[in-house]
């Protein structure tokens, strides 16, 4: 069920830090990419899913991961999407498993995998077995997050429910923010954990990320994932 606390104003200071950063030009900085441009992306989901059979392999059937450390991307936004996989493209990281499998896209097939994927019906997926403190902890720092400890709160940018931020309909860079609830717990603590320790800092959302998470331990990582994973649809 969604909770019903209402927070206002508590996305204020996440936004005012993206808005910002400075406007970074071509010449400085040729592998950053500044997504506060970033557009709408269209594509045709039926061209994707003739793209997508190989995904399912570790992203499940129509995106619905069943294996923890993969990300659920079945409902995710096509915007957040389509950077992603435009990202592992850019990189080129050969320790990554997603190498080689964008590396022949096109822009049209990213656009259209997006589309394909932010359509798919996501499946409310059985969660592990959740300790009820830590999910209490979890839902504490998502919502108010943690003054004393220098960390704000999560649905500043994700969404008071979780599910994208509150401004998604209005424009295509508030869709970048991806929704969260029902994503696999394994899978949300690393990616903090990758913010953290400055492995993905490419784009200006990865670096507003990577300030967001400096004072989020493992133990909090692991308590907001926790709480995350267990929400419904």
């Amino acid at each position: 069920m969604k909770t019903t606390m209402n927070f206002r104003f508590a996305w204020l200071a996440p936004l005012l830090a993206v808005l910002s950063l400075p406007t970074f030009a071509a010449s400085a900085a040729t592998d950053f990419v500044d997504l506060r441009h970033a557009t709408a992306i269209h594509g045709d989901a039926a061209a994707g899913e003739a793209k997508v059979a190989v995904c399912s392999a570790c992203h499940g059937a129509q995106g619905n991961a069943v294996v923890p450390q993969f990300p659920v991307l079945a409902g995710q936004r096509a915007e957040y999407i389509y950077q992603a996989l435009r990202g592992f493209q850019r990189r080129a990281d050969p320790a990554s498993p997603m190498t080689p499998q964008v590396k022949d896209l096109s822009d049209s097939d990213l656009r259209n995998i997006a589309a394909y994927f932010s359509a798919a019906a996501r499946h409310a997926a059985v969660p592990a077995t959740v300790d009820a403190q830590l999910a209490n902890d979890g839902e504490r720092l998502f919502l108010v997050g943690d003054p004393t400890r220098g960390i704000p709160p999560c649905q500043g940018c994700h969404g008071l429910h979780a599910d994208g931020h509150a401004l998604s309909d209005r424009a295509a860079f508030y869709r970048l923010f991806p929704v969260l609830r029902g994503q696999h717990a394994d899978y949300i603590a690393a990616r903090l954990a990758s913010y953290r320790d400055d492995k993905t800092h490419d784009t200006s959302n990865a670096r507003i990320m990577r300030g967001v998470v400096q004072n989020i331990d493992d133990a909090s990582a692991k308590a907001i994932a926790a709480w995350l994973s267990q929400l419904s649809e």
